[in-house]
C-alpha cells in the first residue's frame, strides 16, 4: 500500500452545499437566507455582545470608580521565599530570575516582596522595585540592594504627618 492508494472512509467526505445555483437545487434565489434584512446581506456579522439591537449589557451597567490602568506600572512579583532557589552570593536580576523560571519576561519590571523566609545568604539584588520588608530581609541576611532609592510600596507615616502639619 502506498500513500496515493489511501482513501477516506466511506461517508467521511460530504459534498459542499452549493447555494444560489438555481431553483432545482432547493437553495436557489435567496440561497437559504430568507427574504430581506441585514442577515440576508453579504458581510453580515452578528459579533460578540450583540443583543438584537438593544443597548449592550455592558453599556447599561453603571460605571463606578476611577481606572488608571493606562499609566499604571504592572510588575512581575517575586517573593523572598522564591529566591531560595538561587545559589549563595548570586546576583539577582531580571535575567537570572527568568533563567530560574521565577518570571516570564526578563525585560519587564520586577518587584520583590517580603513573603516567606530568606534562607540564602549574601545576595546582590538589582530589581525595579521592592517592598520595605524585602529590603530589610535581604540586608539582614547579609545581602545588598543595588538601588534601594526606588519608591517602595509602603508610605512612611512621618512623611505624611509632616506634610499635613506644614499645611495647617
Amino acid at each position: 500500500m502506498k500513500l496515493n492508494d489511501l482513501k477516506p472512509a466511506p461517508g467521511a467526505k460530504k459534498a459542499r452545499r452549493r447555494v444560489g445555483r438555481g431553483i432545482g437545487s432547493g437553495n436557489g434565489k435567496t440561497a437559504g437566507r430568507g427574504q430581506k434584512g441585514q442577515k440576508s446581506r453579504s458581510g453580515y456579522s452578528k459579533g460578540p455582545g450583540w443583543e438584537g439591537g438593544r443597548s449592550n449589557l455592558i453599556e447599561r451597567l453603571p460605571k463606578r470608580g476611577f481606572n488608571n490602568n493606562q499609566f499604571r506600572t504592572f510588575y512581575q512579583v517575586v517573593n523572598l521565599r522564591d529566591l531560595n532557589r538561587l545559589a549563595e552570593g548570586s546576583e539577582v536580576t531580571g535575567q537570572t530570575l527568568k533563567d530560574a523560571g521565577l518570571i516570564r519576561h526578563a525585560n519587564r519590571p520586577v518587584k520583590l516582596l517580603g513573603n516567606g523566609p530568606l534562607e540564602v545568604r549574601a545576595l546582590s539584588v538589582e530589581l525595579d522595585n521592592y517592598s520595605q520588608s524585602a529590603i530589610d530581609a535581604v540586608q539582614a541576611a547579609g545581602g545588598t540592594i543595588r538601588n534601594p532609592e526606588v519608591k517602595t510600596s509602603k508610605v512612611d507615616a512621618t512623611e505624611v504627618g509632616s506634610t499635613a502639619g506644614d499645611e495647617a
